[in-house]
């Protein structure tokens, strides 16, 4: 046998390399973002969270917000290190109970570095302690933020909760939420889920919410304020809690005229989609001077300008639809948001159908027709649009028109098989454009590719045969289609996205989220 001679000072320092466990040198620092090309410092890499547990006190007057979050993760990889997304000050992290290191970078990191390593597969318990007031912190020169003449709101998309509590901030880590909510008496917060307790001490108020199944961090949502408040339940038992604020003036009567509606719409919704997939159903509606609506789960929140031309009943379709396509089922990345958006805007159209308002087809065909082949409707792929154009209208009415293509080449049985059938294969979790044309291609039987990279990734207006054979093609010569009675519900919803010129995350935008 040969032995290779070892020098004293060389065996000295093998044997303290020794005595380093030999995974030490894979513990690294998990990434500052979630890998999303879209928004790039969204999320973070390391770690997988299974829930929140937010303890909250807020103070109208004032804005000010202070907070224990107590997050509960899995470590996916050796981790030395992990980010949170997070804008208010904080005070103190520990990880696991014991005191961890903290520093600020970039526009929203918070670095967590715990005193020793984590390994992979090893569970976190990490507490982090903070106060602000959320409606003064900017990041990417925005504040998610808004205040109320009684309160404040937080609901925004594609983010909005790295203002009132840290997070991985990407909807492909999704978790279950208790939010615990002190206000002054007289006051009111609403979240996300059933209310579990309430109750009352030295002048405040705590609300306690539960959120039992997955929900991605920017569909979480808070607000504060002085609501009339109506509850209910469904045949099935499930608890509706709708909340309007005091002061919502002249929208007061519309608003109320079509959110009480929602017990009703998620009824029907469940016989397009399947079972509802959620412990609550609800909504709110906030003294705030926007327009836009939003799928919060559970209970969307709808800016009161949405009803400035009276009831909508079309916008409450839209956000309980994404009850199913958005929340159940969220996107994989956020160039996904066709999964999202065009069924939202589908289910409309078939609320529309079933009102006897026009059809899905007559709708189709008025899109098509209404919007001409220079028009920039066309340039915007809904498949993969761009983050300045992931709210534009064509991934809404062109998206809608992709699954009306859909339905005439596969026809109707297996249309609403897979209508039905994509929510429940994919409940609670995340999927992709092309996750949804291979299970259509699998319910059908048939090819479908060429028909949604007509319909979703092609620029340019589609022409005959394409457009012929997808059912929206008029013969030449052919008097245009007349426009179905429920266009104008569902044309004003079109402005509802125009929060996002706020934080410069979109242009051209469409409709309620």
């Amino acid at each position: 046998m040969h032995r290779r001679l070892i020098a004293p000072g060389a065996l000295a320092a093998s044997l303290v390399l020794l005595a380093i466990p030999a995974s030490a040198a894979d513990f690294l620092p998990g990434a500052p973002g979630a890998g999303d090309p879209y928004y790039p410092d969204a999320g973070n890499g390391g770690y997988d969270v299974s829930h929140y547990d937010l303890r909250l006190k807020y103070q109208p007057k004032t804005d000010l917000l202070e907070g224990t979050a107590t997050i509960q993760a899995t470590a996916t990889q050796d981790l030395s290190r992990f980010n949170l997304d997070f804008g208010l000050k904080v005070s103190e992290v520990r990880v696991n109970g014991k005191k961890a290191a903290f520093a600020r970078s970039g526009e929203q990191e918070l670095e967590v570095t715990p005193k020793t390593g984590l390994p992979k597969g090893s569970s976190l318990s990490v507490v982090v302690r903070y106060a602000g007031k959320p409606s003064e912190v900017k990041i990417h020169g925005f504040t998610a933020w808004q205040r109320t003449p009684d309160g404040g709101v937080a609901a925004q998309e594609p983010e909005s909760s790295a203002w009132w509590f840290p997070g991985n901030d990407h909807p492909r880590d999704k978790a279950t939420y208790d939010v615990s909510v002190s206000v002054p008496d007289g006051t009111q917060a609403i979240s996300n889920g059933v209310l579990q307790s309430q109750s009352s001490k030295l002048g405040w108020t705590r609300f306690n919410w539960r959120s039992n199944k997955p929900q991605a961090t920017y569909l979480a949502t808070l607000a504060v304020g002085k609501f009339d408040i109506t509850t209910d339940k469904t045949e099935n038992g499930l608890p509706v809690l709708n909340a309007y604020s005091k002061d919502l003036g002249d929208n007061a009567g519309a608003a109320r005229a079509s959110i009480e509606r929602t017990t009703e719409v998620a009824e029907w919704l469940e016989e397009v989609f399947g079972k509802y997939p959620f412990n609550a159903l609800g909504g709110y509606v906030p003294n705030v001077p926007a327009s836009y609506a939003l799928e919060t789960q559970t209970r969307p929140f709808y800016g009161p300008k949405a009803f400035a031309n009276g009831s909508n009943v079309s916008i409450v379709v839209h956000e309980l639809a994404h009850q199913w396509y958005g929340d159940s089922v969220s996107v994989d990345g956020w160039k996904d948001i066709w999964v999202n958006e065009g069924f939202a805007r589908y289910s409309q159209w078939l609320w529309s159908e079933k009102e006897g308002e026009g059809t899905a087809q007559e709708l189709a065909d008025y899109v098509y027709a209404n919007n001409a082949a220079d028009s920039p409707f066309w340039q915007v792929k809904p498949g993969d649009p761009g983050p300045d154009n992931q709210f534009h209208i064509a991934v809404y009415d062109r998206g809608a028109l992709a699954l009306q293509a859909l339905r005439n080449e596969i026809g109707d049985k297996a249309f609403f098989r897979i209508l039905k059938g994509w929510p429940k294969e994919r409940a609670y979790g995340n999927a992709t454009v092309r996750d949804f044309v291979t299970y259509a291609e699998k319910v059908s039987g048939k090819p479908l590719s060429a028909l949604f990279d007509t319909w979703l990734y092609q620029t340019g207006k589609p022409g005959a045969p394409a457009a012929r054979d997808a059912g929206v093609a008029r013969s030449a010569g052919a008097e245009a289609p007349a426009k179905p009675k429920s266009w104008k519900k569902i044309a004003a919803t079109n402005s509802l996205h125009d929060h996002e010129d706020e934080h410069q995350h979109g242009a051209g935008k469409a409709d309620g989220h």
